[in-house]
């Protein structure tokens, strides 16, 4: 096990008690460990120490300016006959993913075993929802544990909505549609796009069955959301668990003061210089960039990227695309990324591999973004302020997309109605060229329509804004945690 040599350590608050210590336990993956570490950052600028995992830019950088979080890093079993990289969930293939879920899970003696013997003792347990096993870990320590959500509350409503009402009950066909349940606003879905969580395979129904048991033995939620963008689900969550919801998002925001993080958010090394890639964004007007990104997951094939190429190109706005697996193309779609380049020079900028994501968005210059819907560019989009095309890959992200689309009225989607990834039969979806330069050219259009969805975009992003600040909701909420998680003396 390596560890930072100094400690974090927790001073007693003005109330005479001992401060908060959090002690994250966040999911491996890119999608739920950043917004978690931006959490705990967030917790410790208010006065509370954490432990947390991973991203050691990040947490490194927030220690240097005095923060109290630590960081610890546990390694999986090597006995568990997992792949090289596998310490990433997003590098583990399917066949993988029982083993890397077992491997996890028993990470929980030695994580107990460290907590006994370093101070401070740990107040709470904030555990993605996906480590059930964190359930015994509270539970042996004797503190609350709080479940962790790396989502939005209409996407948790909406998955809890299909369980508890059945709504799939009797409906053979996965892509037969169904209106979503206990909802005041009609939604139709499909059970390939919203199954309920791990309940996409039989063969996941007892690890999914335990996880919804840990979530409703769960102290409290803590959303990376805000309550002023969807109060009536996050209030309907709420209700339905009959728990305690703390909207503490949007995380990223605990960035955008912070220039050097704001460029190295993550735990991979971008492929672009910050500096290269802000000149080139200064070069272009305002608004008339369109960043593309599939997120940390998703892997496009060859033929998809020809078309999404030829739809960029042919949609006549300049273009930031960052190509997530391009080391992995055969010879005739590298031929075709390289011959694009060319023919888009200076209009058009391939990133092959990570892009500053944060960095990118927050600049003047963008003004759209093709987004794989995943939470946290959602989230980046709205703070952002800009309207997105939606293109779901999986799972929760058609529920974000009905987010942006159908709730907030800031979306235009391609069109893609089944999974492309995580197929019960496996079938070939490509998007075709005149979609992708169609949808891209309405987002970043001057008609009526698109002025109204950037307006929407805008107003979301001031009210984002507003909720982090000083009297926000999540600001509030943030403290709220501090001070209620707080050691009795």
């Amino acid at each position: 096990m390596g560890e930072e040599q100094e400690e974090a350590r927790a001073d007693d608050d003005d109330s005479g008690g001992r401060a908060a210590h959090f002690v994250f336990v966040p999911l491996m993956a890119q999608g739920h460990l950043i917004p978690a570490v931006d959490t705990a950052l967030l917790l410790a600028t208010h006065g509370a120490a954490a432990t947390a995992a991973r991203v050691r830019p990040t947490v490194d950088s927030a220690r240097r300016s005095g923060l109290q979080v630590r960081l610890v890093e546990f390694p999986l079993d090597a006995a568990a006959g997992l792949p090289d990289g596998a310490d990433n969930m997003d590098n583990v293939p399917a066949e993988h993913m029982g083993s890397y879920m077992g491997a996890v899970a028993r990470l929980r003696e030695p994580i107990e075993s460290y907590l006994r013997a370093h101070a401070p003792f740990p107040t709470c347990v904030v555990a993605d929802f996906i480590h059930p096993w964190t359930t015994v870990l509270a539970a042996n320590l004797g503190v609350p544990r709080l479940s962790f959500f790396s989502m939005c509350a209409f996407c948790l409503l909406c998955q809890h909505n299909v369980e508890r009402f059945k709504a799939y009950e009797g409906v053979a066909d996965g892509n037969e549609p169904v209106v979503m349940p206990g909802l005041e606003k009609r939604f139709v879905v499909t059970r390939a796009q919203a199954p309920g969580f791990f309940r996409e395979s039989a063969a996941w129904k007892e690890f999914a069955d335990y996880i919804e048991r840990a979530r409703a033995e769960a102290d409290v939620v803590i959303m990376n959301t805000f309550e002023e963008m969807e109060p009536e689900y996050v209030a309907g969550y709420a209700a339905a668990r009959k728990m305690k919801v703390w909207t503490v998002g949007p995380v990223s925001l605990y960035h955008h003061k912070r220039d050097a993080t704001l460029a190295a958010r993550g735990y991979a090394t971008a492929a672009i210089d910050a500096d290269d890639c802000l000149r080139w964004l200064d070069g272009k007007e305002p608004g008339s960039v369109v960043y593309v990104s599939f997120g940390s997951i998703v892997r496009v094939g060859a033929k998809q990227i020809v078309e999404l190429g030829h739809g960029l190109e042919a949609s006549g706005h300049p273009f930031i695309w960052a190509l997530r697996n391009a080391h992995e193309y055969d010879a005739g779609a590298l031929e075709f990324l390289g011959e694009l380049e060319a023919r888009v020079a200076g209009r058009g900028l391939l990133v092959r591999g990570w892009a500053p994501q944060l960095l990118i968005l927050s600049h003047a210059a963008v003004g759209g973004f093709v987004t794989h819907c995943g939470w946290n560019s959602t989230l980046e989009a709205i703070t952002a302020g800009l309207p997105v095309v939606t293109w779901p890959h999986f799972t929760d992200q058609f529920l974000n997309e009905k987010m942006a689309v159908e709730v907030l009225g800031i979306g235009v989607s391609v069109g893609v109605t089944e999974p492309l990834l995580y197929q019960a039969v496996p079938k070939e979806i490509v998007v075709g060229r005149g979609v992708v330069e169609a949808a891209v050219r309405s987002v970043m259009g001057s008609g009526e329509e698109a002025e109204e969805r950037r307006r929407r975009a805008r107003a979301l992003a001031a009210k984002a804004r507003a909720a982090m600040q000083e009297d926000g909701s999540s600001h509030g909420n943030l403290l709220d945690l501090v001070k209620h998680f707080k050691a009795v003396s």
